[in-house]
């Protein structure tokens, strides 16, 4: 699956949860380090930008495939992400043929216990 390079620098890497669906894990290091001991705000947006794309990606290519291209995001930040491995998750609420509505979700220890969560659109250019 095609990430954006941004996933790379992050040191964000795909894994699939039980029922096949991906989760992004974002390993703790000096990359994403912001103030001592926490994670900076930045790269966990950006992880729940990459785990929103690569849930809209395996949506589409289970229908053909195609382009997207963001339109909006709002990150809420809940809990400052400590000095370990954190994971995102990407949910589709709405697949139209034009455009998507993703809400995205990132943990540390605890899924149930969100550092942040976003809700991103996507217009989608079908293959």
């Amino acid at each position: 699956m095609k990430l954006p390079p941004y996933a790379a620098l992050l040191g964000a890497e795909l894994e699939f949860a039980e029922d096949g669906t991906p989760v992004m894990r974002m390993p703790f290091g000096e990359d994403v380090l912001g103030r001592p001991g926490f994670l900076q705000g930045g790269a966990i947006s950006g992880l729940l930008e990459v785990a929103a794309i690569a849930a809209l990606r395996h949506a589409l290519e289970e229908e053909g495939g195609g382009r997207i291209k963001p339109i909006n995001a709002t990150v809420d930040f809940m809990r400052g992400g400590r000095d370990r491995d954190t994971r995102a998750a990407g949910i589709i609420t709405r697949l139209g043929n034009r455009v998507a509505n993703v809400e995205a979700v990132a943990w540390q220890d605890d899924r149930a216990r969100p550092i942040a969560a976003a809700r991103m659109n996507y217009l989608i250019e079908r293959d």
